[in-house]
């Protein structure tokens, strides 16, 4: 059964879009485009040591 995450998606100032996890802490990747970043996190994912996985509780908006 596979298994979902959310990915959250910056772009550097070199053009490259970086992807991170939030669930999995230190699980990030980049990519030139896109479809290349999905490719390489959804390997980054496979490789995460899962035994070190915290458990994600959701996301909460705030105002600063």
């Amino acid at each position: 059964m596979p298994r979902n995450f959310f990915m959250t998606i910056t772009k550097d100032e070199d053009g490259f879009f970086v992807g991170n996890v939030p669930s999995l802490p230190g699980c990030h990747s980049q990519g030139r485009t896109l479809e290349e970043l999905t490719e390489n996190m959804k390997e980054a994912i496979e490789l995460f040591d899962e035994s070190e996985c915290v458990e994600f509780l959701g996301l909460q908006k705030i105002a600063v």
